[in-house]
């Protein structure tokens, strides 16, 4: 988690780049776009070769006493591309200005697009002549920060997205395009899961979704390019480049043609394919009706036509061919406007006869502020040509409106806890009981893991750290500083309350310290003969509910303590004179409080993850107590046809699930939510200034 609450600093710092590119060059927007995409897959590319590199080289075979070479094969089984030495990004950014840096970029795409020949003509090349030798080597650099060193890819996808998007709002690319969120691809993947055959994305952007289903099948430890085999339809030229390069920088490839999904199958997949997933483009009223009513991926007829002679909203268009393109036996799974799932008119009638077949499965509704360009809420839709039987005439209706992760202050998405509680319901409904015992008694693992790290563990870096003895440490080296000075006041000084209060905590926060450390060994002794059946592990949660608490209440001690220690130092130095005496060394009792806040916010964080997961188990173990799948009062429920029918055929799961109990938030700061509201102000007030005047100036060029 802790490499997600940096990445609004990455993405900006990367960004910057990419705006100091364009201004140091003569390329238009839609001109530098690939280019600095292209760098982007370079380091990309460097990341995956380095995270496998190691792996790769300790299983070459040995003959003779030499090691066979790397090869581009030993990185394609580990979903990686192979890079020769010119292609690899430390040797591109340790160029000087004295070397061709354009050229050597060039030299880097045509060695990769001579190993890959489902990459030639699609990586940037020739565009990079146009720039000046040190804007590359300055892009360079900025795009190496030691931060994606220690990155996942996750991560890096995210940043891949953010250019993606940033390009688009700065209408370098289609402004109508924008890029479905890791989380929606990733939760789409795992509750389809393509486990292997044939994947269809009809609007496939940038190949998000193939690389997520690919990842399902990698952690099954098996080869994605061995038993998946993805198809694409993209009307955008330039987005088919970044989606061959992004499956491409995952070892991956893919059949992606450059059409217009309304009119045109070149697949001709109709009724073949095992899987489609797609975020194809919502309520969009320019589909010609006579080119696509005859159309045979349209089984369920149009959803209405205007007097233009379009379709009046597409959304159904898409829902159709995404059914018609399944087999008998096939899945699909895709993102649809909110709008869609009640919508009326001639909308309704196609909604109606795609519910008569039985083939919806499940439907999610999310909240808005998921995508980086769109504010808008949305829906994922679920369809199963071969749901089991016992369900055909029911929808599984998950509201997850309130499960979310607040990334940045306009971006949400799922943490990986919260998708997995999502599939949760999931396996629960397909009786994969076993899939959620585990997860359960992996949350209770993960909790006693945290919490002996509260005491051993290691940092970003692999560094060995100490969170709460360290705490303790600093704390005593922060009253030793003040020390001397204290010794030199009375024991009536305006200081002995503030002194008091410290001295008083300190031994009783050492004292729970040392308790807690004696229960999270128990607990782990007591785990050792654990069973992981649903009695036990409810049993077992409950067992774990004072430890959780104990996390939270050494939380509220160390900022307290924190808090109690800055308050003497700050009674001496306003109420004592302590800057007038010799014995007050203000430069070490800033070093020292320094280290003292920073171990106090490592050891707080390593603290909120024991309770963090605890809270993952216990929200599971009170929802389905059984272990089985029940109605929760706002979160789930298995809706049959006749009630969907008796709703205008609706398909919007908040109008079935009902309203869920209001929780308290813990974890609510009051002040950081006030920051935010001032800050969110001012960008209001700054963007109505703006409009104000470009009115104004409206006005004064119509001579009003």
């Amino acid at each position: 988690m802790a490499q997600l609450e940096h990445i609004e600093a990455i993405e900006k710092r990367l960004w910057n780049a990419a705006d100091t590119l364009r201004a140091n060059s003569n390329y238009a927007s839609n001109e530098y776009f690939l280019p600095v995409m292209g760098l982007i897959f370079l380091r990309h590319a460097y990341s995956r070769f380095l995270a496998v590199k190691k792996d790769v080289e300790a299983n070459l075979p040995t003959r003779g006493g030499k090691t066979r070479a790397l090869t581009k094969e030993d990185f394609s089984q580990k979903s990686a591309i192979f890079l020769q030495p010119k292609a690899q990004f430390d040797h591109l950014v340790s160029l000087t200005d004295s070397d061709d840096r354009a050229r050597a970029i060039i030299e880097a795409m045509e060695s990769i697009e001579g190993d890959y020949a489902n990459l030639r003509g699609v990586l940037p090349r020739s565009e990079y002549q146009e720039l000046e030798n040190s804007v590359l080597g300055q892009l360079l650099r900025t795009l190496n920060p030691d931060e994606l060193r220690h990155v996942s890819g996750d991560v890096f996808g995210r940043i891949y997205e953010y250019f993606l998007t940033q390009f688009a709002d700065q209408k370098a690319h289609d402004g109508g395009e924008f890029f479905t969120p890791v989380s929606l691809v990733s939760l789409i993947a795992n509750i389809l899961e393509p486990e292997g055959g044939t994947v269809l994305d009809p609007a496939c952007g940038s190949g998000g979704m193939f690389v997520q289903s690919a990842r399902f099948v990698e952690r099954r430890h098996e080869n994605p390019v061995d038993r998946l085999t993805f198809y694409g339809l993209e009307k955008n030229a330039t987005t088919i480049r970044l989606a061959k390069m992004n499956l491409a920088v995952h070892g991956l490839e893919g059949d992606i043609q450059r059409v217009i999904t309304y009119y045109e199958d070149p697949h001709e997949l109709l009724g073949k394919a095992d899987f489609v997933m797609a975020n194809p483009p919502f309520n969009v009223d320019e589909i010609d009706a006579d080119r696509v009513k005859r159309d045979p991926r349209l089984p369920f007829g149009l959803p209405g036509v205007n007097q233009k002679g379009k379709v009046s909203n597409g959304n159904y268009v898409w829902i159709s061919y995404f059914y018609s393109y399944l087999n008998e036996r096939g899945r699909a799974g895709f993102v649809m406007s909110s709008q869609a799932s009640s919508a009326g008119h001639a909308e309704a009638g196609v909604r109606q006869k795609l519910i008569e077949t039985g083939d919806v499965e499940i439907m999610v509704a999310i909240r808005s502020n998921f995508f980086y360009t769109r504010s808008v809420p949305c829906e994922l839709w679920f369809l199963n040509r071969d749901k089991p039987e016992e369900y055909r005439d029911a929808v599984l209706m998950i509201d997850a409106r309130n499960i979310y992760r607040k990334v940045t202050r306009k971006i949400y998405d799922f943490s990986p806890e919260q998708e997995q509680n999502l599939l949760a319901i999931v396996w629960l409904y397909r009786g994969q009981t076993e899939k959620y015992l585990n997860l359960v008694a992996g949350y209770c693992r993960r909790m006693l893991d945290e919490g002996e790290g509260c005491f051993t563990a290691r940092d970003d870096d692999g560094e060995e750290i100490e969170p709460l003895p360290s705490f303790i440490t600093s704390l005593d080296a922060l009253r030793e500083a003040v020390g001397p000075f204290l010794s030199t006041l009375p024991g009536d000084a305006p200081h002995a309350g503030a002194l008091k209060e410290l001295e008083d905590a300190m031994p009783v926060f050492k004292g729970d310290v040392e308790r807690f450390q004696k229960a999270v060994s128990r607990q782990r002794t007591a785990w050792q003969g654990q069973k992981t059946t649903n009695g036990e592990l409810k049993k077992a949660v409950d067992r774990l509910a004072p430890l959780a608490g104990c996390s939270r209440d050494l939380i509220k001690q160390s900022d307290l303590l924190y808090k109690l220690a800055c308050r003497l130092i700050e009674t001496c130095e306003n109420e004592c004179n302590a800057r007038d005496s010799d014995a007050w060394v203000g430069r070490e009792l800033a070093r020292a409080r320094k280290a003292a806040d920073e171990a106090r916010q490592v050891a707080v964080e390593q603290l909120k993850q024991v309770r963090y997961f605890w809270r993952q188990a216990h929200w599971l173990t009170e929802r389905f107590p059984e272990a089985k799948l029940c109605d929760v009062a706002g979160l789930v429920r298995l809706v049959d046809r006749a009630e969907i029918e008796a709703n205008d055929w609706s398909l919007t799961p908040g109008r079935y699930v009902g309203v869920a109990p209001e929780e308290e938030d813990e974890n609510f700061d009051f002040e950081e939510a006030l920051r935010e509201i001032h800050v969110e102000l001012e960008d209001l007030n700054t963007e109505a200034v703006r409009l104000a005047a470009t009115i104004k100036k409206n006005f004064e060029e119509l001579e009003i």
